[in-house]
């Protein structure tokens, strides 16, 4: 079946599924408004089974070096179907082993180990794909690392392919929750751990997983990434959701909570209230006051404790940036918290899950799962390059849906957080100068930040496990004005320029995928056109 047909069917399985969407985004097209159109039928097509169809049909090629020669072992666990996966890789040139009850003799016997040899993992019934060694040996004769990994899909028992994994670069953070190497990669062990995977696991499925950790706790390069579909497999672990964060035996330190407002008394209060019941040994709040004239909320202002509580004044334009860097001048908190006056705080244990992710040494900005009112997330994380700059991951999803490999509800490190809710150390907050008063005004100020604490080695950090409401632009509402909607061109203009947001040719965020719609926040497959 051809793309035109192919299409025209996902359109028609969209419709089915979501047609009050799809009718609005055909409205967006016929209005004129073609980039909001390309985000709502990315998102929409992207979940139809004719999307990885309709890739398959322009499928890239890995590139690869034939003339590179690195040495390559596969080892396959045995069970149903792995002949046919020795077959796929004794068919690329190379020696392959099923690993039953004897056979990992058969194996060290067999081994050059003065060729420092990589051994690929493989489960019984998976398929590679044609170049597959080719391409691992390619990138293998590039690097330094003792992991290479590539994408994946799963073949049913006709060989047809589905369910395409296109996989961040290297996420020691996801990882620990969700093991998407095992089965799709390649380690450079020695002769001793080898033999440890064998005296520990014998011929059972222990022994993959023990050769893959020994690889990964060796010194060097972290693991790297084909972003090539490479293995066809039959089966995926799935990921593990984590529902609780353990709790640190170190004292945890004072926290300076940053609160911008103007007026709306209404969602303030509601935001100092759920501060109020707020679980955390010790904490202040500095209130921004960015001209409030309601008598009401000048009055309730004033009668704030002013032990916990305090507020600092400030008349100027909006300057979501000016307001933050000053209070964050006065706090006496070794940890900053950035929080919108329009968040609904639900989970009395939020700060704590935050702060403990912000004290590790490799870790910058943390950002917390928001949701709409309505339960929908509104932020799982940002991607950079999404519509040429940044957007909220995994927007809309309901947070029990199984969205994309559950990443929603997995703690990662990710490109950037929103400032709506942000926590970091203060000296990592000095460090890069604070939020850019000048070129970030009041869009992707929070991008920024982030961006330059991750050029420091303090990586952003997304943690679900702090989930909190946020009315999200309520109380400034949405810049339709000239003067607004010049603005934000300028400042969306300045993030192509810092940080490459707006070239579509490169793969601007390491934790999304190149083959991933750069129109949808959904982690869509790109189905054709882009």
């Amino acid at each position: 079946m051809n793309g035109f047909w192919l299409k025209a069917i996902a359109h028609l399985n969209a419709v089915g599924r979501e047609p009050y969407a799809w009718l609005a985004a055909l409205w967006s097209f016929i209005l004129g408004k073609r980039l909001r159109a390309r985000t709502r039928f990315d998102a929409l097509l992207g979940a139809t089974p004719q999307a990885y169809r309709l890739w398959l049909l322009d499928e890239p090629v890995p590139p690869v070096d034939l003339s590179a020669s690195v040495p390559v072992v596969v080892l396959v666990e045995a069970g149903e179907g792995d002949k046919e996966t020795l077959r796929c890789a004794t068919g690329q040139g190379v020696p392959a082993f099923a690993i039953r009850d004897g056979a990992f003799d058969d194996a060290v016997d067999c081994i050059d180990w003065s060729g420092r040899p990589w051994f690929m993992l493989l489960s019984a019934g998976d398929h590679l794909h044609d170049n597959a060694i080719a391409a691992y040996r390619d990138a293998a004769s590039k690097t330094g690392a003792a992991v290479i990994y590539a994408d994946d899909d799963l073949i049913d028992r006709r060989g047809r392919r589905h369910s395409p994994h296109f996989k961040p670069s290297w996420n020691a953070e996801l990882h620990h929750h969700f093991d998407y190497l095992a089965g799709a990669c390649m380690v450079r062990i020695n002769a001793d751990d080898l033999a440890q995977a064998i005296s520990s696991n014998g011929a059972g499925s222990g022994w993959a997983a023990a050769l893959l950790a020994a690889a990964l706790a060796s010194d060097g390069p972290p693991p790297v990434r084909i972003p090539h579909v490479l293995h066809h497999r039959r089966k995926r672990e799935d990921p593990v959701v984590p529902h609780k964060l353990e709790s640190l035996s170190a004292p945890l330190p004072k926290v300076t909570v940053i609160v911008p407002t103007r007026n709306r008394l209404d969602l303030l209060s509601t935001c100092i209230g759920g501060l109020e019941r707020t679980e955390y040994p010790d904490f202040e709040v500095i209130i921004v006051d960015n001209g409030s004239d309601d008598p009401a909320t000048l009055a309730w202002l004033a009668n704030l404790d002013n032990r916990r509580f305090r507020v600092l004044r400030d008349d100027g334009a909006f300057n979501f940036s000016r307001l933050n860097n000053r209070a964050a001048q006065i706090a006496g908190g070794d940890v900053l918290c950035l929080l919108n006056n329009d968040i609904e705080i639900v989970d009395t244990g939020w700060l704590t899950a935050m702060v403990q992710q912000a004290l590790r040494p490799e870790v910058g900005a943390v950002g917390a799962q928001l949701l709409y009112p309505d339960g929908r997330i509104q932020h799982a994380g940002v991607v950079l390059g999404i519509c040429g700059g940044a957007a909220h991951a995994h927007r809309f999803l309901w947070p029990d849906d199984t969205g994309y490999f559950r990443r929603h509800a997995l703690p990662q490190f990710v490109s950037a957080v929103t400032a709506a809710c942000l926590v970091v150390r203060r000296s990592c907050f000095e460090a890069v100068g604070g939020l850019d008063e000048e070129r970030f005004a009041v869009a992707f100020n929070d991008v920024d930040f982030c961006m330059r604490l991750n050029a420091r080695g303090w990586q952003s950090l997304y943690e679900p496990r702090a989930m909190l409401i946020h009315h999200e632009s309520v109380s400034r509402g949405f810049d339709r004005d000239p003067v607004g909607v010049a603005r934000f061109a300028a400042e969306l203009e300045a993030l192509k320029k810092l940080w490459g947001t707006g070239d579509f040719t490169k793969d601007v965020d390491p934790f999304h995928h190149p083959q991933l719609s750069r129109y949808s926040e959904l982690f869509a497959v790109r189905a054709g056109g882009d």
